[in-house]
């Protein structure tokens, strides 16, 4: 089987994540990285990685399989991501849980005009903990289902921040709230709002005479984002960015509790633990997108979420070996 030939858009941590993990992917190999920055300010990781023009990508459709996107979710995905899912098979980490509906039908749309695969919101939340969630729920359907994520460092939640006019940089940290999480493990099943579950920390950089109070009141109330939590906007230099949150460590628990027969108590917990989020999310995208070539192989077209993936498709084992190996 010839190797599946991939591409990148956009090269920032997740971009930079897949061409890491595509250079761990012994089937796979990368066949440039398209961006919308000048191609002499793109620095790849692999040598000889070719970088191209965003706006020349039409003239690459028969060298690649699979079109990486590696947008935010705020504001490049539901432009960019219809857009290319018309002429590429395409893999997206479209994050914004609220608004996954409509974005997954304009790329289903646009997915089936153009006889494609397009793998929508994959990554590991929504991605894995959104399979976990599933099965738990199927397994044990009388039960509660808790979601937590953090301590850690939220790509799509950062980026939103740094959309914001007058902030030159920022990072926000999600923040599980223990004790709602000591009653999930022990139970409880306690009835929790969005607000009790997390709290959001924020350490943005302004841009010189931005006015601190308009960006933290355009922070705290942005909906889908930080309207329904806790946020603590924190104002710090540029130099205390570097030192203190130059990394981008995440992770989180599902957890289901519940009953089976008379009664009995059953609890199954689902978690991660990563030094790096966007090379970790990298990773699961990288595997799905092994799986949109071979979806594509088949015939299929349209938009897909990972609860309509096999999970076989995304190994570049065999079947049998896989059945040997594994199960």
């Amino acid at each position: 089987m010839s190797e599946i030939r991939a591409a990148i858009v956009g090269h920032g941590n997740l971009g930079r994540g897949v061409e890491q993990a595509l250079a761990q992917a012994l089937d796979m190999h990368l066949v440039g990285i398209f961006s919308r920055r000048p191609a002499e300010d793109i620095q790849p990781l692999t040598a000889g990685v070719p970088v191209y023009a965003l706006s020349d990508i039409d003239s690459h459709q028969d060298t690649i399989d699979v079109l990486i996107l590696c947008g935010g979710s705020r504001s490049d995905l539901p432009e960019q991501g219809p857009a290319l899912a018309g002429r590429f098979t395409t893999v997206d980490s479209f994050d914004t849980h609220a608004r996954i509906p409509d974005y997954y039908a304009a790329m289903d749309e646009a997915a089936r005009q153009g006889h494609n695969v397009s793998l929508v919101s994959i990554g590991w939340d929504p991605g894995l903990f959104s399979l976990n969630r599933l099965l738990a729920e199927a397994v044990l359907p009388q039960g509660t289902t808790h979601t937590f994520w953090g301590k850690g460092v939220s790509q799509g939640h950062s980026d939103a921040i740094r959309r914001i006019p007058g902030v030159r940089a920022a990072v926000q940290y999600t923040v599980p709230v223990p004790t709602a999480l000591a009653q999930v493990r022990n139970g409880e099943n306690p009835a929790l709002s969005t607000r009790q579950k997390h709290t959001r920390e924020c350490y943005v950089v302004l841009e010189e005479g931005a006015n601190p109070q308009t960006v933290r009141e355009a922070i705290v109330s942005m909906p889908y984002y930080f309207d329904e939590y806790d946020t603590q906007v924190n104002f710090i230099s540029e130099a205390q960015l570097q030192a203190d949150h130059k990394g981008m460590p995440h992770g989180g628990f599902v957890i289901r509790s519940g009953s089976t027969g008379a009664g009995t108590a059953q609890t199954c917990e689902f978690s991660l633990q990563l030094q790096s989020n966007p090379e970790f999310t990298a990773s699961v995208m990288v595997a799905y997108a092994r799986a949109a070539q071979r979806m594509k192989a088949q015939g299929l077209t349209g938009a897909y979420s990972v609860f309509d993936v096999a999970p076989a498709l995304l190994s570049p084992r065999p079947a049998a070996e896989l059945r040997q190996m594994l199960l």
